[in-house]
């Protein structure tokens, strides 16, 4: 690491601690020239290549921005959206690569946003995986009442076989 001071080109490390949850690592660190000290914090960086190519750094204000517009009237909160984005990029980060293609960043919204709001996770996931016409909806409502059904059973609530798909 370079020296901020004199531009020296070795430094050494004087310590080292995780920051932002284990996020960042902040170092101290001295140069052996000057002997003046400076700290450097390291970030791992985590990239989402686009369909055009186009590689770009991750960016949550961006997950927001699009579960914000699914949201829109609905019953959701500031928090929530910003639990939802952390979620995700909590999902992409433990995949442990580099580089990330867009759409896998629109399938780890798609789990967290289902739990938070049906609705929205529909609007979201008609514009994400292009629906087309109304049997694309129906067909995801259909999928939405089965995980309905099969939750219910598996906590007991309700007895095995009493819904109905009304």
């Amino acid at each position: 690491m370079r020296c901020p001071f004199c531009h020296n080109a070795d430094s050494r490390v004087i310590d080292s601690r995780e920051a932002d949850e284990g996020a960042t690592t902040r170092r101290r660190r001295s140069c052996p020239k000057c002997g003046r000290r400076f700290t450097t914090v390291e970030e791992a960086v985590l990239a989402v290549v686009k369909r055009s190519g186009v590689s770009e750094p991750f960016n949550r204000t961006k997950v927001v921005a699009g579960v914000r517009r699914a949201c829109q009237g609905r019953p959701v909160d500031e928090d929530q959206l910003q639990k939802l984005a952390q979620q995700v990029e909590d999902a992409i980060r433990a995949t442990g690569a580099a580089e990330v293609p867009s759409n896998e960043v629109g399938l780890a919204i798609l789990r967290p946003l289902r739990e938070l709001d049906e609705v929205a996770y529909l609007r979201f996931a008609s514009v994400y995986r292009s629906f087309t016409s109304v049997a694309d909806f129906e067909k995801e409502i259909a999928e939405l009442k089965a995980r309905q059904s099969q939750a219910a059973e598996q906590s007991g609530s309700i007895p095995a076989g009493t819904l109905t798909g009304a």
